[in-house]
């Protein structure tokens, strides 16, 4: 029969020994000789001094035996055991790293003691080798159902940056995105981006591809503060990752935060191209101020950037909705004499401002001029046209012009049925408008719910 004893053990560190040397004080249940045993810690240290009460079995013992059973006092990262397992799964994912079937039955002892951690330093084990680090994480994710932390993620990222792929660095990126978001709120994406870089081999551009992850998931204010923290601790972006940011952020319609941005690229000199220049033109003829348009063309032209047919169309389709026709045909002309040739969105901008001001005969002889010129015609071009003509009552132009649109084989879709059908209700057609509906639908157009439903009350009404 085996007695126990609860024994009192403290540590003590010969600095001219690398071993650790318990020595046992006297039994509280049953006392007996002070037994000192030799214990090999490797080069682990312990905090020290150290004071524990364990019960151990009152026989002798190995110190292998004694070294298992106190490897359990030290913290998770100094265990000797855990970084054998780091060294052993390391070891089998060289060997089996096609076969991860084979690696899960020969590490399934050490399965139960895998943590973040420990991923953590496996991966950082086989950044050389990106396909070994991305099978070894889709494996814990996937197969082990181990929920990586935030730190694993963007080990991963930097590994595949510095391996040169890109489009599955922005994949896990974007992951990790979306989970911060919903499971792990406290922890911060670059945050945890940057104390990386001090482990892995990295690469600059992961921090562009954080600002894009942001917009991709279309939460371009979280990009925007991401570019102001890369920007704080030193790192610059290049002029693509700022000009995503820019384009999303004239989506939002936050033109302050636009000139913010181009502020910030001044003060870091982070040259601007012609994209640059063409979303900041767009900015501007929002604010519909044309005085500081042209200005800022000159210094367009100033830094080097000739107006493209980008820069053309912005001007021309802010002139249009503001009913500037005149300054709108001024610039159609000027890209002519620089040798910028006008294309579909040209002329369907000045279309559409020649049929906001009734002028829709002018607008259908420039659709010919553009059909001689070798463009061809699309949907929103013929819709423009049909639009027009039913706002003056003109319905039978309509109806050519959609014959004509079938035709070419251009489909009708839901505003050209709605301008058409309420064009004849107008002019108190209704009949005409159910025939013109039953001529759509041969040609295998869906109608929208809501003619039906207009098209019922029309009728009630009228009788």
């Amino acid at each position: 029969m085996i007695s126990w004893k609860l024994t009192a053990i403290s540590y003590k560190v010969d600095s001219n020994r690398p071993y650790l040397e318990p020595r046992y004080a006297s039994s509280i249940m049953n006392p007996s000789p002070v037994h000192a045993v030799r214990l090999n810690l490797y080069k682990y240290s312990l905090s020290l001094p150290l004071l524990r009460f364990i019960f151990i079995p009152k026989f002798p013992f190995s110190s292998s035996s004694l070294s298992f059973s106190l490897f359990h006092l030290l913290p998770r990262i100094q265990n000797p055991n855990n970084i054998v397992n780091v060294n052993l799964i390391c070891s089998n994912l060289k060997q089996h790293n096609s076969n991860l079937a084979f690696l899960h039955t020969e590490l399934r002892e050490l399965l139960p003691h895998l943590g973040t951690q420990e991923v953590s330093r496996v991966l950082l084990r086989c950044q050389s080798d990106f396909s070994t680090a991305l099978s070894f994480f889709n494996w814990v994710k996937n197969d082990l159902g181990l929920r990586p932390s935030a730190q694993n993620y963007c080990i991963v990222v930097h590994t595949l940056a510095w391996s040169r792929k890109f489009s599955q660095a922005m994949k896990f990126l974007c992951e990790l995105v979306e989970l911060v978001k919903d499971d792990l709120p406290s922890e911060e994406v670059f945050k945890n981006l940057v104390l990386c870089t001090e482990d892995c081999n990295w690469d600059p551009v992961v921090f562009d591809m954080l600002v894009k992850a942001y917009l991709r998931m279309g939460r371009v204010r979280e990009g925007l503060r991401s570019l102001r923290k890369i920007l704080k601790v030193g790192f610059v972006p290049t002029v693509i990752a700022s000009n995503c940011l820019l384009n999303g952020l004239l989506k939002l319609n936050c033109t302050d935060r636009c000139w913010e941005v181009y502020e910030q690229m001044e003060r870091f000199r982070i040259a601007p191209n012609l994209y640059t220049f063409n979303i900041l033109t767009h900015v501007l003829c929002k604010d519909g101020d044309p005085g500081k348009v042209n200005k800022f063309l000159e210094k367009m032209e100033e830094e080097g950037f000739d107006s493209d047919i980008v820069t053309y169309n912005s001007l021309i389709s802010s002139d249009c909705r503001k009913g500037r026709l005149d300054d709108a045909f001024y610039l159609y002309k000027i890209m002519y004499r620089r040798g910028v040739v006008p294309d579909l969105v040209s002329f369907t901008a000045l279309m559409n401002g020649l049929c906001k001001e009734g002028r829709v005969r002018e607008a259908h002889q420039l659709f010919h001029r553009m059909v001689h010129r070798g463009l061809t015609s699309d949907i929103v071009t013929y819709n423009t046209l049909i639009h027009g003509y039913c706002k003056e009552g003109k319905m039978q132009e309509s109806r050519s012009l959609l014959h004509d649109m079938i035709w070419k084989r251009i489909s009708p879709d839901s505003f050209t049925c709605w301008v058409l059908v309420e064009g004849y209700g107008k002019e108190g057609k209704l009949l005409s408008a159910l025939n013109l509906v039953v001529e759509i639908q041969r040609f295998g157009v869906s109608i929208p719910p809501d003619i039906y439903c207009y098209l019922i009350v029309a009728l009630c009404q009228e009788n």
